[in-house]
């Protein structure tokens, strides 16, 4: 890959897209605010992978001059993020979008987050509920596996779940039929990603989850980062902090 250039690949879910922080941000087509699909229309260029590309400076001038753009001025995306995506869709549909490569690449990874809130919302037993963590793991690393096996060189980022509850395993308006949630499952995924990224040459770990602690469920609404309408989702001012994990990670200063 010649000077100045780089690719970068987005895989994973909702937590990588424009689509919640543009609607919170009101940046957005009424189509795509009515339908919730970003192919309706227009739609701001302010999610986490988004800005870790290339800054809105108007909006974050902290972040002016730390993007990708400004170290590899001839950066090639691919965002292949989708809202609500599993692992499985990474492996079934992002995956299949991207070409083996041998040349330098960064790729996020942000999933995981909806394989447990499927399970939760089944309301398993918990030594089946464990098992299905575990599948989850197990999952994750073939996936990692497959990403390293088509991108030998790509610096990976790989990211946390975070919790919208802030420990409380309450988060309004979601799964409030299922009772408290286990946490314990959620930190469970989440230490495998971290381990994932300490075993894994060329891995590095977002921690959004550590970071996006005490910004949900147990502070005014003022002081979260999550879209108001659906605090599983990040907000604008999420994203950014998304972003602001994965350039922490990159040591992109």
């Amino acid at each position: 890959m010649s000077a100045g250039a780089i690719h970068y690949i987005a895989l994973g879910d909702s937590m990588s897209i424009d689509l919640y922080p543009a609607l919170d941000a009101g940046e957005i087509d009424v189509a795509v605010a009515l339908e919730r699909r970003s192919e309706a229309g227009s739609v701001a260029p302010l999610g986490a992978a988004s800005l870790l590309v290339r800054n809105d400076d108007a909006r974050w001038p902290e972040f002016t001059g730390r993007d990708l753009a400004s170290r590899w001025p001839r950066v090639s995306v691919q965002n292949l993020a989708t809202d609500a995506a599993t692992i499985g869709d990474v492996f079934g549909d992002q995956l299949d979008q991207v070409a083996e490569s041998s040349e330098d690449a960064i790729v996020t990874i942000s999933v995981g987050g909806n394989d447990l809130l499927s399970a939760y919302s089944s309301k398993p037993r918990q030594s089946l509920m464990e098992r299905i963590v575990t599948d989850i793991a197990g999952a994750y690393d073939a996936m990692l596996d497959l990403v390293v096996d088509r991108l030998p060189r790509a610096r990976l980022v790989l990211t946390t779940v975070y919790d919208p509850s802030d420990r409380i395993g309450v988060i309004p308006g979601v799964l409030e039929d299922v009772g408290k949630l286990p946490l314990r499952h959620l930190d469970a995924l989440n230490a495998h990603i971290r381990e994932a990224a300490a075993s894994r040459e060329n891995a590095v770990v977002g921690d959004v989850y550590a970071h996006f602690l005490g910004h949900g469920a147990s502070v005014g609404p003022e002081h979260r980062w999550y879209w108001k309408r659906s605090l599983v989702e990040p907000s604008a001012e999420g994203a950014s902090e998304i972003r602001r994990v994965w350039l922490e990670a990159l040591d992109i200063e």
